[in-house]
């Protein structure tokens, strides 16, 4: 059996891109920009790292050891990332923004790519299987994966100094600007078919994970730094401004795989954060068990002292700067840590409570009680990330909270069983499943886990037609709702035709006849709080149409001008896939060996001559392939990826 990640992510990133300056978006066919005439100044750019979400883990841990920025010329010009390799666990990024620095740029200085370095020794990209992986995964939950079995592709250097590099290319060059407000946004896409590959051999043997950080790599836009939800940082504080206006955290990491109790990591990066003197800041004083909204830290000075450890929750402002939106302290690190953060892996709206996924991959249960705050963090909107969206357990009764969300939990007593939660902050609210319902005012999603009382159908109707929606790939703004497919992120439809098109796009199915049945359209949004067309619930601002990831299909005929046909178990005819070889929008393709216990993942460019036709020989008739795909009305499929087998065959 062979076994990818579960597709369930928006878009296929892998990627580093700066957003008010002119980067993403647009044709390959751009012409080279030519840097403008400013003055000789400097802007200091924010650097953050994130990722899309995963199913099947809990941990994936990387050591990220250096990130540059490709100038036009050539030339690196080198992130400060601190004194120490940055061990960040990529499973808790679910579309969050971990900050890792600032980097201080020329303006009108041109650059067309960035370089991020992770570390590739025996051991430094870690694996736990998440507390309840969907329904197949070869290993049991909560298991972490022994490093021998971990193999990360394109490793270079001698053994006990191996690093692995992956190159990000803007899609068009992009101009440093003259004042605050761009990004650098380094995300990793946990869900690409290609980026862990599990390999069972049919033979028997130990599975052997492949971790391929060449492939998923796609620039993604930045639009308004102000609505980057960041996770919450660790660290201790080094100053206390003179007029209790700001703090210095000396940033911290916790230590990965995690421990009890819970050390900090220095990262040698001091980063300055302000209280909100004009909407307030939470602050938790986590010792005293008190709480207040606070302007100034005067107040909280004894709490909030030079060495205290603090976690904090904060946007960015135009300017770059960071502020407050709560604050947690205590004079013990492992305080300010035990606060369960994770996917939603159960609600149970019968006892109150919610199960989540924490990073060690186990299940945590949740007690939610008449006093329990919920907050949707919204950066931009500066009152509303402090006000709570709603209170109680009839919160959780409303069906407000499915699993799949990813929230961040601050416990009254985290020595209580179950622990009960003060607040719950909802960083980001994930639906997805099959597309059904689509009317002029929304649609359904339904959704189906291994644990039957996780299922759901969940009717959500689109934004406003008024509600700003970011940006298309000319830079033009978007207003109501809009969709695209995954892997095109930048072929957005949007506009009065957007919901028609939409219900078209949503309406194919691929049958296959026989105990397989029929596959049809799926699609995932993140959703929003409190928009005019649902000022108490969720609304949809976009779907990603996702592909299906069939079972292990087998070529029942070959290659036909970019067509084949597959079968796939129990089914009773055969269905098209038809993949594409055109430059800018090529099917993803990838030769999967496995020879002596070694799995080697290669990408097949079927833009050129010997891709095409290392593809056209992998799909034999009868050869074992795993497809992913979007469903077409016409009864075919689309292929995103297509991995074929060589070598040992997986079971």
């Amino acid at each position: 059996m062979i076994n990818h990640q579960h597709e369930r992510t928006l878009t296929a990133l892998f990627v580093a891109c700066l957003s008010a300056c002119g980067g993403g978006g647009g044709s390959s066919g751009d012409t080279t920009p030519t840097a403008p005439s400013v003055a000789a100044q400097s802007v200091a750019i924010p650097v953050l790292i994130s990722d899309a979400s995963s199913e099947d883990w809990s941990t994936i841990g990387v050591k990220v050891l250096a990130l540059s920025l490709v100038k036009q010329d050539g030339t690196l010009v080198a992130v400060p990332l601190g004194t120490a390799p940055l061990a960040l666990n990529l499973a808790q990024l679910d579309q969050l923004g971990e900050v890792l620095s600032s980097v201080t740029l020329k303006a009108g200085d041109v650059y067309t790519g960035a370089k991020l370095t992770l570390s590739a020794n025996l051991g430094d990209v870690s694996l736990t299987v998440s507390a309840d992986p969907e329904s197949g995964f070869p290993v049991a939950a909560g298991t972490a994966i022994p490093a021998a079995q971990i193999q990360i592709q394109n490793a270079q250097g001698a053994a006990g100094s191996q690093t692995v590099t992956a190159s990000v290319v803007f899609d068009k060059p992009v101009v440093m600007p003259s004042t605050p407000g761009a990004a650098l946004n380094v995300e990793v896409d946990l869900s690409h078919p290609a980026f862990i590959v599990g390999h069972v051999p049919a033979g028997g043997g130990a599975t052997v994970w492949a971790v391929n950080f060449n492939g998923p790599v796609a620039p993604k836009r930045v639009d308004d730094i102000t609505r980057q939800v960041l996770r919450h940082m660790y660290g201790s504080v080094s100053s206390v401004a003179a007029d209790f206006s700001s703090l210095t955290l000396a940033k911290d990491l916790p230590t990965l795989p995690i421990v009890t109790p819970e050390v900090p990591v220095p990262t040698g990066q001091s980063l300055a954060i302000q209280v909100d003197a004009t909407n307030g800041t939470l602050f938790y004083d986590l010792d005293g068990k008190t709480s207040a909204s606070i302007k100034s830290l005067q107040s909280v000075a004894s709490a909030v002292g030079s060495g205290k450890y603090v976690r904090v929750a904060a946007r960015y402002q135009q300017d770059g700067t960071l502020v407050a939106s709560r604050i947690w302290a205590s004079s013990s690190f492992n305080t300010v840590w035990v606060s369960p953060e994770g996917h939603v892996l159960h609600v149970d709206n019968t006892n109150n409570q919610i199960v989540i996924a924490d990073e060690a991959g186990k299940p945590v249960k949740i007690q939610i009680a008449a006093g329990t705050e919920f907050f949707f963090r919204t950066p931009e909107k500066a009152l509303s990330d402090t006000t709570p969206i709603g209170t109680g357990t009839g919160f959780l009764a409303a069906h407000n909270i499915v699993r799949g969300f990813k929230v961040h939990v601050q416990v009254a007593d985290p020595l209580s069983t179950p622990m009960v939660a003060q607040t719950v902050d909802i960083e980001t609210a994930a639906y997805e499943g099959k597309i059904g319902s689509v009317t002029n005012s929304g649609f359904s999603y339904t959704n189906t886990y291994t644990t039957a009382g996780d299922n759901y159908t969940m009717p959500l109707s689109y934004i406003a037609p008024t509600a700003a929606n970011g940006k298309d790939s000319s830079g033009a703004a978007i207003l109501g709702f809009d969709y695209w497919s995954y892997g095109y992120p930048t072929l957005v439809t949007s506009g009065s035709s957007a919901i028609s098109t939409f219900a078209a796009a949503a309406g194919g199915s691929v049958d296959f006849g026989g105990t397989a049945g029929a596959f049809t359209p799926r699609g995932a949004s993140y959703a929003r709080w409190g928009d005019t067309a649902n000022p108490t619930g969720w609304a949809v601002p976009w779907v990603v149409l996702v592909p299906v990831a069939l079972p292990r299909a087998t070529v029942a005929s070959t290659v036909v001008g970019s067509a084949f046909a597959v079968t796939v178990p129990g089914a009773s005819r055969a269905v098209t896939v038809n993949f594409s070889a055109v430059p800018g929008s090529a099917t993803l393709a990838y030769q999967v060996d496995r020879t002596n216990g070694v799995v080697t993942v290669s990408p097949q460019d079927l833009t050129s001559a010997a891709g095409l036709a290392a593809l056209t020989s992998g799909l034999r008739a009868g050869a074992q392939v795993k497809v992913s795909a979007v469903p077409q009305a016409d009864g075919s499929l689309r292929a995103y990826t297509l991995s074929y087998f060589r070598g040992d065959q997986p079971r």
